[in-house]
């Protein structure tokens, strides 16, 4: 009874008698089932990504970013249902203007994302209430540490910081990639490079439908100033990606001929 979750899953203040709560785990399968968003922090900058999928021919692109600007020094995507990641970028803003009215200084990325960990988590204890179906990545720059920062906060409630980190259906996928890279070493120019050829190789053609890459970067070159990545950079870089793919494959290609 306990691993179906019947009796359990009615409401998101009710545990199973293994510790789990069943809501909460929904919330997340909805991210899982989403596009794949992907932050990356390095060497001069952060840049954070979403997998914007078209879900319609006559859809307008850029219509529904899923990567924004939160303030003039945070940048954030989301992924899961998107209603729900509409409303986090919505509060993730409305708490960076509070907090700066509030104390005359912005707020930093840490705090940030502990504000929006604890809204997240508010709502998976009430009954009268539903977990958020959606994961945030939240990045900045930190003035008074004097460094740039990536956090990512899900659906439990939990917030954690990262040097990369991944989420959505190829969560996995894309973290193993992300683990490869030398983080410490590449540039975000490099980086955006690097993230549109993760995107490419895990994209499926013949079963996945096609998609739009959402960027957002914060980078020592903008003076730390959270911006759209420039679309003719996001072309070079997807360009770039897919010809990286085509030379690993005929490599691979050549590889099993000699073999």
């Amino acid at each position: 009874m306990a691993s179906s979750g019947a009796g359990y899953d009615y409401s998101a203040t009710t545990y199973s008698v293994d510790g789990r709560i069943f809501q909460v785990e929904y919330a997340g399968k909805a991210v899982e089932n989403a596009g794949t968003a992907i932050g990356v922090r390095c060497s001069d900058g952060v840049v954070i990504a979403a997998e914007n999928v078209k879900l319609f021919k006559m859809m307008v692109p850029n219509t529904n970013r899923l990567a924004q600007n939160v303030d003039k020094h945070i940048i954030a995507a989301t992924t899961g249902f998107a209603p729900d990641g509409r409303q986090l970028l919505s509060q993730a803003r409305d708490e960076a203007h509070h907090y700066e009215d509030t104390f005359h200084v912005p707020i930093p990325p840490e705090m940030l994302a502990n504000r929006m960990s604890q809204f997240v988590h508010y709502f998976t204890l009430h009954g009268s209430l539903r977990p958020f179906g959606a994961t945030m990545l939240c990045a900045g720059y930190d003035e008074e540490k004097q460094t740039h920062e990536l956090y990512m906060v899900e659906p439990s409630g939990q917030e954690f910081r990262y040097y990369g980190c991944a989420t959505g259906k190829g969560r996995q996928a894309a973290k193993t990639e992300v683990e490869k890279l030398p983080l410490n070493e590449i540039t975000a120019a490099e980086a955006v490079k690097e993230i549109a050829k993760i995107y490419y190789t895990l994209h499926d053609d013949a079963k996945d439908k096609p998609f739009a890459l959402d960027m957002q970067w914060i980078t020592e070159g903008t003076d730390w100033t959270a911006a759209s990545v420039p679309l003719e950079v996001v072309d070079e870089a997807i360009e770039w990606a897919k010809n990286k793919i085509a030379e690993e494959d005929d490599m691979d290609e050549d590889d099993e001929d000699d073999a």
